[in-house]
């Protein structure tokens, strides 16, 4: 029997009142995915994010997360969200920050095991950060705190990896680096990325899923200006082609 697919949505609706965001909505992601998310602001990509993850209900059609209803479901997924509420200047380490995502894993609340700290440490290596596993977070840049973030997620031992605008506020160099490693965990897990600019995502994911109100879904080779132009606004820069991966 084929496992259930981390994600599948069929014919979902979605309105907030009397504003419709979501119209006759379809998509499946596959096991071991690495897809792109792009759409112009208030097309809709934040909702979808939030009806997969449970924290909203189609008013019409099915969402299924790894076969189960996404409240459920959702507990194989590691998430990073747009704005982590992290303040920087809390006093805490990066092995504080990671441990977090053991919390509804193993715990809701109470003391670390020493299966949870060595599980955080785990992840911290993935990430190439384990050197720092005792720094301040207020001393990271902000590659390293988005790889403490992403460690973060990875915690939860997750089947699927769902990044919303991972790289928004990063120079190209760093933005490089995030998905070069984004592009090593995917052989282990499904990686879903949310982002305006797929420049850099052109040479790594296999398709681009353009959500405006409905979802669309096309093959990386064959998005070109006037799709974007046309369907999504001139917000979302050109796909380009100039770098080397062999993964798309």
């Amino acid at each position: 029997m084929n496992s259930p697919h981390p994600i599948q949505i069929e014919n979902i609706n979605f309105s907030y009142g009397r504003n419709s965001v979501l119209e006759n909505a379809n998509l499946i992601i596959e096991d071991k995915e690495f897809v792109c998310m792009v759409g112009p602001n208030g097309g809709g990509k934040t909702t979808l994010l939030k009806l997969i993850l449970g924290l909203l209900e189609p008013q019409q059609g099915t969402i299924s997360v790894f076969g189960n209803a996404p409240i459920l479901g959702r507990k194989q997924i590691g998430y990073l969200p747009q704005h982590a509420n992290l303040d920087s200047k809390f006093p805490v380490t990066v092995l504080d920050v990671v441990l977090m995502g053991r919390l509804g894993k193993t715990r809701i609340m109470g003391f670390y095991t020493q299966k949870d700290r060595a599980a955080a440490v785990e992840m911290l290596a993935r990430v190439g950060l384990d050197k720092l596993i005792n720094r301040p977070l207020a001393e990271l840049s902000g590659g390293q705190r988005q790889r403490v973030l992403i460690a973060r997620a990875l915690v939860s031992e997750p089947q699927l990896l769902l990044l919303d605008e991972p790289t928004s506020s990063l120079d190209d160099y760093v933005e490089r680096e995030l998905y070069d490693l984004l592009l090593e965990l995917n052989k282990e897990l499904a990686v879903v990325v949310v982002t305006h600019d797929i420049g850099f995502v052109s040479s790594y994911v296999s398709k681009v899923i353009c959500v405006n109100r409905q979802v669309r879904i096309h093959p990386t080779s064959a998005i070109n200006e006037n799709i974007i132009h046309d369907m999504y606004g001139k917000h979302i820069h050109m796909v380009r082609h100039d770098q080397e991966h062999g993964h798309a």
